[in-house]
Order: C-alpha cells, then structure tokens, then sequence
C-alpha cells in the first residue's frame, strides 16, 4: 500500500517507538505518587516536559515561563481553547477552513448563547485580513457591548486539507493592538515549516504528537506566560489544576522525542517533502487535463497535494484508488466518514463540480521516490477508466 495521508496520521517513527518502550519496560508507577517508583516516573515526565518546550520554543526557567499542557491530543486541545480562553461575554471568531475539532467546538460555544463569526476565505483559501480589521474596529469603538466585544481569535497556521499557509503573524499584529487574545492550532504546521511558540507570538497554540511520526493519544495546548484559562475537566491538580488526571508518562517522552526530530531536522525533511511533493504535482498533471492542484500559486506546507479531479466524484475515486493500493483522503480524517463535501473547499467558493471531485494526497520524509511513481500509475490506470469516479449529471 502506499501511504499518502500522513496529514490524517504519520507512522510511528522507530526512534519514538525505541524511547517509549525503554520506558514501558520500566513499569512505572503514577507520576504525582511520593514514593520511589512515582519519583522515577515524575523524573522522566519532567525532562519530557522540559525537552518538548524546548522543541516548540517556549520560555522557559524564567519568571515569564510559559505552560505547556498536555491534553489526549489536538482534539481536546482545541476544545479547551475554545471553551477556556474567553474571559467573559464577547465574540469568538474562527476561520471557514478551522479543523472540525475546532469548528464543531465552536458550534457548542454558539449553541450556549455565545456569538460565533466566521472569518471567511478568499479562492485561495486564505482569511480575508479586511474583515477582520473591520472586526476589530467596531470592537475597539465599543469595548463595554459584549456584541461587538471580541474575546478570542482562533486561526490554524496551516489548512489540514489543502497545506495553504495563513497570515498569521498579521493576524497577532491586529489582535495585538486591540489586545485581544490568539489561538493557533499549528498541528499540521509543525516539522514542515520553522516553528516557534514565542515567535509566533500567539496566546496559546494546539499541537498533535501523531502528526509528527509521535504516538497517538497525546498532543499540548501552550498558553503564553500570564494568560489564564478555564478549565474544563475537574477532578485533581494534575497540570495546574487546568487539565488535571493521570499524565501518561510513556505518551510523554515519546511526544518529546517525536517533536525533538521534527524540530531538529524539519529542513531537510522539509526538503525532502516538498521535492516529492513537486514530481507528484508535475507527474499528475500530466495524466490528464481534468486535474487541478489547489494553492500551487500561493505558500504552503512541503507535503501537501490539494487536488481536483473535475467532473469526478471523490469518494468513487478514493475507493477505486484504494483498491489498487493508493491511500489518500477525501479531506479531515474527523469528516471524512461522512458523505457531505470538504468545508474547505466549499468556503473557498470553488465551482461544486470542483469540490466534488477532490482528494488530498499528503506524504512525508519516509515516502520515497517510487512510491510516488506507483502513485501516479494508480491514478492513470483509474482516469483511464470512465466510469469509476464519474459524477452522475
């Protein structure tokens, strides 16, 4: 099979898979235990802890120390973003393209009174910088009405589905002035591009361990030095009582070392990905002229293939490339089970026939050159085929 939907999930790499079965083999007891065993398990979560600040570029051993909290994954990160970060009645504003993780937290939000806008996207799938500046301007002419009052900005540095890179770094600048409060979730980010938290200059930022070749189960929510939150699990005080329970210790420090390669090495796998990325884009091209990549004009993630098979249904496709050993996506791993079409290519406003028809291919370092050849003959021998694929008129 060859894997081309590593934005869905990386393979484990052996390096993480070697640091986590060093500590299994331990038998550890609970990290927050006084005795002995839980002494040896707080150790090593703390030096995971510490090693993954330092890969996500976090203050750290100062008095303006940033936290790091870990959370099931990128998932309950964004969640807790949402529900935590807004200190009092206003608005929140999210992007059309957010991760379902995010959007649907957003809906939650919107259906307990709360008011929820939508930022939206222009064909390029890149925010509409004017309207929020016009946002904030009403924001900033009435801070006391909760109705214009905006309380937190959610942005992802990169879409999970076509790689296209959002400004943010502007979108800090004018929240910033307005002090209002940022959130970025960087899952897919991380890795493919430079990444630091305190360049960023974000409030608070969502990161995925199994995104970056780390294990399942686990991803951080990073809050800037004084920004509060409000917790939405109770039970112990575990994580500065902010997101309390049992931290998993193994979890831990193969996150920490995941993010530790990704960081150390993200531009020469950069390289790597992007150069597959290109023969798989110049190849696919070629096999037929109802192809089209979405963001080739515009920056974006090394990895990442947005493509449109026109007048092809995506799901047809998928299955039938499937077959013949070719895995990729028809958008969000959280959606795509469902039958409706990409949210993000709708919010683009692409042509329905368009959105209908497309797929995303995402490799990564471990993909090789001959993966990517097999691909393209998959996808040549399946479009020379009229019927699998073909949109019912």
């Amino acid at each position: 099979m060859i894997y081309l939907d590593n934005n869905a999930t990386t393979r484990l790499s052996l390096e993480v898979q070697e640091k986590m079965v060093e500590v299994l083999t331990l038998r550890l007891a609970n990290p927050s235990s006084q005795h002995h065993m839980g002494r040896m398990a707080r150790h090593l979560l703390d030096s995971a802890l510490d090693s993954l600040a330092k890969s996500l570029g976090l203050c750290s051993g100062s008095a303006s120390e940033d936290q790091l909290l870990l959370t099931s994954g990128g998932t309950e990160a964004n969640n807790l973003a949402i529900f935590g970060l807004p200190q009092r009645p206003g608005c929140v504003i999210v992007s059309a393209i957010e991760h379902p993780s995010l959007l649907s937290a957003a809906e939650q939000w919107q259906s307990r009174g709360r008011e929820v806008r939508l930022l939206p996207v222009d064909q390029n799938g890149i925010v509409d910088l004017n309207r929020l500046e016009e946002w904030i301007a009403a924001h900033r002419s009435h801070p006391e009405d909760a109705k214009q009052r905006i309380e937190l900005v959610s942005l992802m540095v990169a879409n999970n589905e076509t790689g296209i890179l959002q400004p943010i770094h502007e979108v800090v600048r004018l929240c910033r002035e307005a002090n209002i409060r940022v959130h970025t979730d960087a899952v897919q980010a991380i890795g493919k591009v430079p990444l630091s938290f305190r360049d960023l200059q974000v409030d608070a930022m969502t990161i995925a361990a199994h995104k970056i070749h780390g294990p399942v189960g686990i991803g951080c929510l990073v809050l800037r030095h004084g920004v509060t939150i409000h917790p939405q699990l109770w039970g112990g005080f575990q994580q500065y009582g902010l997101r309390p329970g049992t931290e998993p210790v193994a979890l831990a420090v193969g996150f920490a070392k995941a993010a530790e390669l990704a960081t150390n090495l993200q531009s020469e796998r950069s390289r790597t990905m992007q150069a597959l990325r290109n023969r798989f884009e110049t190849k696919l091209l070629e096999c037929s002229p109802i192809v089209k990549i979405l963001g080739a004009d515009v920056e974006r993630i090394p990895n990442t293939s947005s493509v449109v098979f026109e007048g092809k249904d995506r799901q047809s496709l998928q299955m039938a490339f499937d077959l013949g050993g070719l895995a990729c996506s028809t958008g969000s791993a959280c959606a795509s089970g469902s039958s409706q079409p990409s949210h993000v290519l709708m919010a683009m406003g692409l042509p329905e026939k368009w959105v209908q028809g497309g797929l995303r291919f995402s490799n990564s370092f471990e993909t090789t050159e001959e993966e990517v050849d097999v691909a393209i003959e998959v996808i040549r021998e399946v479009l020379r085929t009229k019927s699998p694929g073909t949109l019912k008129r």
